[in-house]
């Protein structure tokens, strides 16, 4: 009978400890997340290339990084979709550079996106990279060596 009366006690001191420690860190989470930059304009360097085109060229644009602040709900609710939200374009409009040394027969116009103005939402799939783990905008498939 002691067993059970311990057991009894354990249970909502243990329950009051856990939610006091777990609101007490989501009480920081958010104070941590001011201290990231914010979705913003930045100057980039990214690299044009294109397929038949022997190098990649380096381009100065502006795009769209930052954090935004989001939730990710504990309990998972079947048939609801939950969206994160992500820094994003806003405005933009594409530029067209003509790439150098590329061989005849290959058209060396590529376009790439200048972004005006930023903000968090919904990712857009035709405009942004939304992976988990994304190729940085200086990556080059050039510069990876293939072994035929």
């Amino acid at each position: 009978m002691m067993a059970v009366q311990v057991g009894r006690v354990m249970f909502p001191l243990m329950l009051s400890l856990f939610l006091g420690a777990s609101s007490s860190i989501w009480s920081l989470a958010p104070a941590a997340a001011f201290q990231l930059p914010p979705c913003q304009l930045i100057n980039q360097t990214v690299s044009l290339e294109k397929e038949g085109c022997p190098k990649c060229h380096p381009v100065e644009t502006t795009i769209c990084s930052g954090h935004c602040i989001t939730k990710d709900p504990v309990i998972k609710i079947p048939f609801s979709n939950v969206y994160q939200h992500v820094c994003t374009y806003r405005d933009l409009y594409y530029k067209t550079f003509e790439l150098p040394d590329c061989p005849p027969g290959v058209d060396p116009t590529v376009t790439y996106p200048v972004a005006l103005s930023c903000h968090c939402g919904r990712c857009a799939m035709d405009t942004s990279d939304c992976t988990f783990e994304s190729l940085q905008p200086n990556f080059c498939m050039n510069d990876i060596p293939f072994y035929y």
